[in-house]
């Protein structure tokens, strides 16, 4: 299912402004070799194939919509627009129409992450770091996020906690290997090793995300603890009795035909001293 955009071009990127009030001189032509990545940039990955596509279409119709940069240094650093940045220096395009933004680091990375949001370019877990960071390092709320970025808090939680899966499986995740589903059904089992057990069969035999709900129930019943039958008094007189004669201990276990007798021994002299007490009573 698709996820409801946040908006379109500008306005959803800077949300204080309107369309109508960027005046074009507002935007300037930027030199592409003076533009650095954003530091903040929570897409990792890009897609080669969809890379040389937008090329193709830039090259067809140039920039539609400009890029987002602010001052740094001698030149500018980017906010929003690194897949047409990367296009242009692609296509050899010496200039690109830009926006000038000055905004601090938390923004840099909200703008970044709204867009890549906005175009569902980001994988769950690109997504879970960006939140991630957002709160541990520029001390924003869930709350607070959830506002800004047009999702639903409970959304955000359940990104976030993918950070707890260990790093095989959030590699799955981010090669596609799992969804997000899969990975939230994985994540209702404590143990990493578990996680990782189950997280094999889901990959070899392709479970869909139902399938791997019920796998995870199953794991989840076989980890809790057995409770033990009561025994029957009869039987626990007996074991009484055999502990005395013998001196050890003695566990009898029964079944619907017949049952086992096990009688422990905890060194090679006491095993001898056994069999000479049971040959002792046989004969």
């Amino acid at each position: 299912m698709r996820r409801k955009a946040l908006g379109k071009g500008l306005e959803a990127l800077i949300p204080e402004l309107k369309i109508d009030t960027v005046k074009e001189e507002r935007l300037i032509q930027v030199p592409v070799s003076m533009i650095k990545p954003n530091r903040y940039q929570p897409r990792k990955k890009l897609d080669r194939a969809k890379l040389k596509g937008l090329a193709e279409s830039i090259k067809e119709k140039g920039i539609i919509q400009p890029i987002i940069v602010k001052k740094r240094g001698d030149g500018y650093e980017l906010i929003a627009g690194e897949r047409r940045w990367k296009a242009l220096q692609m296509l050899g395009i010496e200039k690109v129409p830009a926006l000038i933004k000055e905004v601090s680091g938390p923004e840099v990375l909200e703008l970044a992450l709204i867009e890549n949001i906005q175009r569902e370019e980001l994988n769950p877990i690109e997504e879970a770091l960006a939140y991630n960071e957002l709160i541990k390092g520029f001390g924003m709320t869930q709350e607070e996020l959830s506002r800004r970025v047009g999702k639903d808090r409970s959304s955000i939680t359940n990104y976030i906690r993918l950070l707890r899966l260990p790093e095989t499986i959030k590699q799955d995740i981010e090669n596609n290997r799992l969804s997000m589903g899969h990975a939230r059904a994985i994540l209702a089992l404590k143990l990493a090793k578990k996680q990782r057990t189950v997280r094999d069969v889901v990959v070899r035999k392709a479970l869909s995300v139902r399938e791997t709900e019920n796998l995870v129930r199953k794991a989840q019943q076989e980890l809790r603890p057995k409770k033990k039958a009561k025994k029957d008094i009869f039987l626990l007189s007996i074991e009484e009795e055999l502990r005395g004669r013998l001196n050890t201990r003695v566990n009898i276990s029964p079944s619907k035909k017949g049952g086992k007798i096990e009688i422990y021994y905890y060194s090679e002299e006491e095993l001898q001293g056994l069999l000479e007490e049971i040959k002792k009573r046989g004969d």
